[in-house]
């Protein structure tokens, strides 16, 4: 607000109005000729009320905000109802630590001009600086409120919904360049950032729209997802219970901090949150889902029994809930159960075309069902359907995975990881369990966490995420290739890696023990980099026959990742492409990895865990044998089957399906006649 747009104080003559006009634009770069010219004007017409705000103004620019505070308080009682007059007034009280006259002020303006924003955030500022934390709140919101009839925003909002993002990004940009503490802008542009790709700078925008309106609950809501999207976690735990204090409140707001203590792996946390609103609010199939999968994690299989069949009761259509069900391995589904998924098909097949995840859904559990059944040839059908259309939803390229995989072996080889000698991270905390997903990786992270000194995570995603950092530094053109990127990194490069492993994976570790486990599978295609930036870190392999090891992967829908697995050509591709890869390390680090053989830790359990113990380097301890009775939260899909001794029932499940896998053992080839041993054509030349 400024003298051009005074409202009632009285039009100058034009060749005066002119003068007050270049006084109005020295203002941001020239207060002192500003106010100079201002004080030669008000020589000639003492008390012209628009010269008289242009001093003002000018003072509070030069650092006197009472000198301007004082001569404000005069305009303001003389026209009590000019909004540029009062938003000087406030700016100038608040600048000289008069709160009560910033908010008497504000309070008036915001009454004549309730759909202009920048008095709203003015006035929530110098509530929150007065400690009236809730007005503060609720003087946001409505900031926001009135933000959201701008007719510039709703325009960049057009613009960004209609996929136009760089036409929205130029009206916001330019908007921010006038208004640099727009919070709507600020978050609005975020948005168009994160549609494009740039996480870095969508957080940045978001993080200063909710620092600028910390009320700004849409925003603070946003800013969460981001962070969970960048696994910046106990930022968004502490985002979460800020939103959760929110002056309106929603049960949203509980659902969210929920999801981030999920992630966080505080499960008894999001039940105590889960529960309360199923309590007052019971018709929530998506909370009793959630519910479902907390119990799961938990081992409470009867409590998450119930909360599925909660959701199916619902939404007999909800896909996912039905799927969770039927993937409690000790669940059989009736035949009432059986009908009613076939209804919940029928009915979807006639509603809307963006019911593809609910159908997949039900087809894996119509295949678990019919497995159960052994009416094996329905079963595979169903999983057949279920995998078809999920692999349509999903990206994967074989033929790219397999050239980084040979990328991968290329830029490790023996003479580079020897030439590299000492450096990375000395910490000798993290125990690497790499493998395809359904390989027993499970079973040995249970053993391993009921040691005294071991503890058990879940997957962490954080190597995954510096290789991927990385791997945009060679898609970004700085390097030819892989290869040439790690011949890059410093000692220096290599240890601050290492240590940004340690200190990001820490908020995971809440036991106080010497080691941990970090089970994401996926890692086998970064033991290269682990080698160089974790070097005393230790790395099992855990390996299963391929051919009960890729049949349970693709009978099995996992809520993320792993898209090779829908397909049994492209499983059998990438358990080669593991197996050559891994053979690789074997010759290139001697003795670095060690491999435990599901079915041998079947077979003689209590020798491999003893070598196993041994590899890691802690005494042996019978609650490893007595792993079963460990009461660990366990989020992979083999959560029950951990909780019980072993048995050999699975070991060759895969069997009974063997009419229809043709195209699984055609492709594994020599790598299913050779198992366990790596068979020669994948082995590394010499």
């Amino acid at each position: 607000m400024t003298a051009a747009n005074s409202g009632q104080i009285k039009t100058a003559p034009q060749q005066l109005q002119l003068v007050l006009e270049r006084i109005a634009r020295l203002l941001e770069t020239q207060p002192d000729a500003a106010l100079a010219q201002a004080v030669v004007v008000l020589k000639q017409a003492p008390n012209l009320p628009p010269a008289e705000l242009l001093a003002c103004q000018a003072l509070r620019r030069l650092g006197k905000p009472a000198e301007a505070l004082q001569r404000l308080a005069i305009l303001s009682d003389r026209h009590p109802r000019v909004p540029a007059v009062l938003w000087e007034l406030a700016q100038a009280a608040s600048e000289a630590g008069n709160s009560d006259q910033a908010l008497a002020a504000l309070a008036n303006l915001t009454r004549q001009l309730p759909a202009v924003a920048s008095g709203w955030f003015l006035m929530a500022k110098e509530l929150r600086k007065a400690g009236r934390i809730e007005e503060a709140w609720r003087a946001d919101l409505s900031g926001i409120h009135a933000s959201s009839s701008d007719p510039e925003l709703l325009d960049a909002a057009v613009a960004m919904n209609d996929g136009r993002l760089d036409e929205g990004a130029a009206i916001l940009e330019a908007r921010l360049q006038q208004l640099p503490d727009d919070a709507s802008a600020c978050r609005l542009l975020g948005e168009i950032h994160w549609r494009r790709g740039d996480m870095t700078e969508a957080l940045a925008l978001v993080e200063r729209a909710v620092d600028l309106a910390p009320g700004f609950d849409l925003a603070r809501e946003f800013l969460i997802r981001l962070l969970l999207q960048s696994n910046r976690l106990p930022e968004a735990l502490e985002n979460a219970e800020l939103l959760c204090n929110s002056p309106v409140q929603s049960p949203g707001y509980d659902l969210i901090k929920a999801s981030v203590l999920v992630r966080l792996g505080d499960q008894e946390g999001a039940r105590e949150l889960y529960e309360p609103l199923l309590e007052r609010q019971p018709d929530q199939p998506q909370v009793w889902q959630n519910l479902g999968h907390v119990m799961k994690t938990l081992g409470r299989q009867a409590d998450a029994v119930r909360a599925y069949r909660e959701a199916v009761t619902r939404l007999p259509t909800m896909g996912e809930a039905w799927w969770s069900l039927a993937n409690l391995k000790t669940v059989k589904l009736g035949i009432e159960d059986m009908a009613a998924m076939e209804q919940a098909l029928a009915t979807l097949a006639q509603g809307e075309a963006n019911r593809a995840e609910d159908i997949f859904h039900i087809h894996f559990a119509l295949g678990k069902a019919l497995e159960d059944m052994k009416d094996f040839a329905a079963s595979f059908r169903h999983y057949a359907l279920g995998n078809s259309l999920r692999r349509t939803l999903v990206r994967h390229d074989a033929d790219d995975f397999s050239a980084e995989a040979a990328a991968a072996a290329h830029a490790f080889s023996g003479p580079f990881i020897a030439g590299q000698g000492e450096g990375g991270c000395q910490a000798a905390d993290p125990i690497f369990i790499v493998g395809l997903p359904r390989s027993g990786s499970t079973l040995l992270e249970q053993i391993l966490s009921s040691h005294s000194q071991v503890e058990g995570t879940m997957e962490l995603p954080e190597m995954m995420m510096i290789a991927s950092r990385l791997q945009a530094r060679v898609d970004d053109g700085e390097f030819p290739d892989f290869g040439a990127m790690v011949a890059s990194l410093t000692v220096t490069d290599r240890q601050r890696l290492g240590e940004e492993y340690i200190e990001r994976t820490r908020v995971h570790r809440r036991a106080g023990k010497p080691m941990f486990i970090d089970k994401m599978p996926n890692n086998w295609q970064h033991v290269g980099l682990i080698r160089l930036v974790l070097p005393k870190a230790k790395i099992i392999d855990a390996r299963r026959h391929p051919m009960g090891c890729c049949f349970s992967a693709w009978k099995q829908h996992f809520a993320r990742g792993q898209s090779f697995s829908y397909d049994l050509v492209e499983v059998a591709r990438y358990y080669r492409d593991y197996v050559s890869l891994m053979a690789h390390f074997d010759a290139a680090v001697p003795g670095a990895i060690h491999r435990v053989i599901y079915e041998q830790m079947v077979g003689d359990t209590r020798n491999q865990v003893e070598r196993l113990l041994a590899y890691v380097g802690v005494p042996f301890e019978e609650a490893c044998i007595n792993f079963w009775q460990n009461d660990r939260a366990v989020r992979t899909a083999s959560s029950e089957q951990v909780r019980k001794p072993l048995f050999t029932d699975g070991v060759d499940h895969w069997k009974r399906f063997e009419p229809w896998l043709g195209p699984l053992v055609e492709t594994l080839g020599s790598v299913a006649t050779a198992y366990p041993e790596v068979p020669v054509d994948l082995l590394p030349a010499a």
